[in-house]
């Protein structure tokens, strides 16, 4: 009885998370990410949680909401909409990508103090600032990162980004147009106007929503056995980054499928396995280890946030990239898509909203194998 009770209180805390984001403005201003992590710090790491059984049970779920949650992140991306990228925008993400490979690299050599893993935290950064905490989660269980550095690591993030964020939104555009061109209004995209979703993780338990949401799921179950498989093919060292590496293919290759891309809320359901990994993952670590800054990765996360981003600016100055693209794709990266239409608020330019959440998107689907790569690379040097 007591399993299933933890089992049930890692799965229904997040819909509780959910619930207060939705009812309080500022509570969803905070991000249920943030919240997710916060409450298994707090909630589960007060020292009761203890045993081997304790250690299965999030084990198991923690194994199975990342394979789970990645595809359904990806079922609703229009990637044939993503070729048809602006020249411009298309450029500043060619601009943003090679600017963290460069810094996430380059600071690999700078902090590394010794440790024969440090390449897994170069992966983590070069997977998150691509595309995302999804990327982030991905990659923690592909290469086998222990708890204590992903916590670190995402909480040092998410202070680094908030600074960054808020730069943007306030004095951001004087700064980038001191250096880059200033945006030509066009509307060459087309699009309809963007309405951003306040409930954005809303509708998931809709009576319409639920049968189409289920069929998603038997997708993804599908998915999931075909990357087990593929696993098998491989060395017992490369069979997690096969496996995930393999969903996330698929599952590209399934939104291409008019009727699954049209499936509704297939993103938030998949955003919901994310935060049920979140609570789990906080839950393994105990809030006196979180209170101990680690210097070094506290140093390189900032790095690879402001080197990328002062890198990113150069090399869309070479191409002429306007202020406000590099902006929402910055943001879009960095941050993630949901912040976009935040930043286009505060620019006032609501044309780089769709272009902005566009980048984002194809960060999320090259975010996995970008960290991959990257890890890869760094064990050779």
């Amino acid at each position: 009885m007591y399993p299933l009770f933890i089992v049930l209180l890692y799965f229904l805390i997040p819909f509780f998370l959910l619930w207060l984001c939705y009812k309080y403005t500022f509570l969803n201003k905070v991000g249920a990410v943030l919240l997710a992590y916060i409450a298994g710090i707090v909630i589960f790491s007060s020292g009761f949680l203890k045993g081997e059984q304790i250690e299965t049970i999030q084990d198991t779920i923690m194994s199975i909401c990342i394979p789970i949650g990645i595809p359904l992140l990806l079922y609703s991306s229009d990637f044939k909409k993503s070729f048809l990228l602006a020249r411009k925008t298309l450029f500043s993400l060619i601009a943003a990508l090679i600017s963290v490979v460069i810094v996430v690299a380059t600071g690999y050599v700078i902090f590394n103090n010794g440790d024969e893993s440090f390449y897994k935290i170069s992966a983590l950064l070069c997977g998150v600032y691509t595309g995302g905490t999804p990327n982030l989660a991905a990659l923690k269980m592909a290469l086998n990162v222990d708890p204590s550095s992903y916590i670190s690591v995402h909480t040092y993030d998410m202070f680094f980004s908030t600074i960054h964020l808020f730069f943007l939104i306030t004095v951001g555009k004087k700064f980038y147009e001191l250096i880059l061109p200033s945006f030509q209004r066009t509307n060459s995209f087309g699009f309809r106007e963007y309405m951003e979703d306040k409930e954005l993780f809303g509708g998931i338990l809709k009576r319409q929503n639920v049968k189409p949401l289920l069929m998603a799921l038997g997708i993804t179950v599908i998915i999931v056995a075909v990357g087990g498989g593929l696993m098998q093919l491989v060395v017992e060292k490369s069979k997690m980054a096969v496996f995930i590496l393999s969903i996330t293919t698929l599952a590209i290759i399934a939104s291409f499928n008019k009727k699954v891309n049209a499936i509704p809320k297939t993103f938030n359901l998949g955003m919901y396995f994310i935060l049920v990994f979140s609570v789990v993952v906080a839950s393994k670590l105990k809030l006196s280890q979180l209170m101990q800054i680690n210097s070094t990765l506290f140093y390189y996360v900032g790095f690879a946030v402001f080197g990328s981003t002062i890198l990113h600016i150069i090399l869309s100055r070479i191409f002429k990239v306007d202020a406000d693209t590099v902006m929402v794709t910055s943001v879009s990266l960095i941050c993630s898509p949901p912040f976009v239409p935040v930043v286009a608020g505060a620019i006032k330019n609501r044309e780089v909203i769709i272009p902005g959440i566009t980048v984002g998107v194809i960060g999320y689907a090259i975010g996995n194998y970008l960290g991959y790569i990257m890890s890869e690379f760094l064990q050779m040097i």
